[in-house]
């Protein structure tokens, strides 16, 4: 997986979308943290009854997704201008950071101890995550796509990331909106295969090891001896001034 960033130059409308998408993420996840506190809690009174494994609340994006779609009609009427994406990345990284969490205090995750998710505010980093619809480079390498938002301009070329995915070598699978540095900009996570080193051709293969006493030891026991080059030129130079006294 590499990532292939792009600065954008978004019209005024389109700038407007990409806050109401990064908005809606945010609100979605703060949805989220609230509701798998409670699941934790519940879950902890659970199983202080005895009960274990799946007999505890369920907590997984699942089903905060699940909760998200009976309540997203009363709490955020307005869900339907943006992408069900910016909800769902949402939701999703409120599963994955309780998941942290709890990997963390139950050691099963190294480093020092993560602490308990908080809210985001409106100050919190602007970013909105596409996994799905309709996303992906655009026809003449100045233009990216978004879902509910269409074609974006770019301020450079994307021929890097456009001749490999033409050539079938790389694969698109997400783009990550985000407000960085005094611009928007979209990081594609793409999918490339490891760069295979070409094959050689004739010939073994050594291992040298440079040093002092010998110039280069070779895996294969052979030893280079050191030229010694300034041992050689002092002598010249001592016969040299003996010359000239």
């Amino acid at each position: 997986m590499r990532a292939f960033l792009f600065a954008l130059d978004p019209t005024p409308d389109q700038e407007r979308a990409f806050r109401s998408h990064c908005g809606a993420q945010r609100f979605a996840y703060n949805f989220g943290i609230e509701l798998a506190g409670k699941i934790r809690a519940q879950r902890a009174a659970e199983y202080s009854y005895g009960l274990r494994g799946a007999q505890l609340t369920p907590l997984s994006a699942y089903e905060l997704r699940r909760a998200w779609n009976r309540a997203k009609d009363e709490i955020a009427p307005w869900w339907a201008e943006n992408s069900k994406e910016a909800y769902s990345s949402g939701l999703a990284n409120a599963a994955t950071a309780f998941q942290n969490y709890g990997d963390s205090w139950n050691g099963k995750r190294r480093g020092p101890k993560v602490r308990a998710p908080r809210f985001k505010g409106r100050r919190a980093r602007r970013s909105c995550r596409f996994t799905t619809g309709a996303f992906g480079l655009g026809a003449d390498r100045r233009h990216i796509r978004l879902p509910r938002i269409g074609a974006v301009r770019t301020h450079e070329s994307t021929r890097k990331l456009a001749e490999k995915v033409e050539a079938g070598t790389a694969r698109i699978l997400s783009a990550t909106l985000t407000w960085q540095r005094g611009r928007w900009h979209v990081s594609f996570g793409v999918q490339l295969p490891d760069p295979e080193p070409p094959a050689r051709t004739g010939g073994r293969v050594v291992g040298v090891d440079l040093g002092i006493t010998s110039l280069a030891v070779l895996s294969t026991g052979e030893v280079v001896p050191n030229p010694r080059h300034l041992d050689r030129v002092l002598g010249v130079l001592r016969r040299a001034q003996r010359r000239v006294s």
